[in-house]
């Protein structure tokens, strides 16, 4: 009854809007406009093709690097604080979180062919709530001193936020929404982190130093 109660409480027109508008500024890929502005390149037929920041830094360097993780997350960050402006909803601030990862991923003008979402889903987390950014960074740190890389640590981490939430003993809705952050960002990677898992074994065996692992 509580899911029944929670839809009938909602305000749909609201929820819109912030969905909207949410999914609107995720679509805006800080890493193809740079690599466009600054280079007259499309990101998306260079190395993995990503908007993300690590294939903007194979065109633009460290500077172009840093300065799309700094936009990624920050639209993140502008999103839930946004929602929190028009409402006190807990879920709408939680579904432009959704939102604008979506929009990172998915973006309509690039012909949903985005980014992977992970720096725009730990700004959103940071401003919807700071304690999950913290769990999210303990699991990670964990898991990088067994593997010495980034991307399954970091996926695994993110996986664990809904479970963090629950620890907390956070409300059920709450979970469902931080449960879909992660899938859509399990989503982006799905490829990435298929050839992680394959290719593991045979890294840790081969690699004599793991402290040279890409990041």
């Amino acid at each position: 009854m509580s899911w029944i109660n929670n839809l009938h409480s909602a305000n749909w027109n609201q929820a819109g809007g912030i969905c909207l508008f949410a999914y609107i500024l995720g679509c805006f890929t800080s890493g193809y406009y740079l690599v466009r502005l600054l280079a007259g390149q499309d990101i998306r037929e260079i190395g993995s093709g990503s908007v993300g920041a690590k294939n903007v830094g194979r065109v633009l360097g460290k500077p172009g690097f840093f300065l799309t993780v700094l936009f990624d997350v920050g639209k993140g960050v502008a999103a839930v604080l946004v929602a929190r402006q028009f409402s006190a909803d807990d879920r709408l601030a939680a579904l432009a979180m959704v939102g604008v990862v979506v929009g990172h991923i998915w973006p309509v003008q690039l012909r949903f062919h985005g980014g992977k979402g992970m720096a725009t889903a730990l700004g959103a987390l940071l401003a919807y709530d700071p304690r999950l950014v913290l769990a999210f960074l303990v699991l990670f740190f964990c898991l990088f001193i067994v593997w010495r890389r980034t991307l399954l640590p970091g996926l695994f981490a993110l996986a664990g936020v809904p479970l963090a939430a629950m620890l907390h003993h956070d409300n059920s809705i709450k979970v469902v929404f931080l449960s879909i952050l992660a899938g859509l960002v399990m989503v982006a990677h799905r490829k990435n982190l298929v050839e992680e898992i394959l290719h593991l074994p045979a890294r840790r065996d081969l690699d004599p130093n793991p402290d040279q692992s890409e990041l």
